[in-house]
């Protein structure tokens, strides 16, 4: 069974990013993007990459962000 754990502080995610760990994202309690990887986060965006051309920017004020560990 799949563990989720949400994504709150900056040292959330750069272990996320650090160590390539999958994540969900969430915008008003919708799945937007899954099975996908943080590249690169600042104050106000999180960008993932899901694939070679499939590059998202989710905003950190309007999303939420979970890692999942299989």
């Amino acid at each position: 069974m799949a563990t989720i754990r949400e994504l709150l502080t900056e040292a959330d995610l750069q272990e996320a990013e650090r160590r390539k760990l999958p994540i969900r994202v969430f915008k008003d309690d919708h799945l937007i993007d899954s099975d996908t990887r943080i590249i690169r986060f600042t104050d106000s965006t999180v960008i993932t990459q899901s694939g070679v051309s499939d590059v998202t920017y989710h905003s950190r004020k309007e999303c939420q962000f979970y890692e999942i560990r299989k």
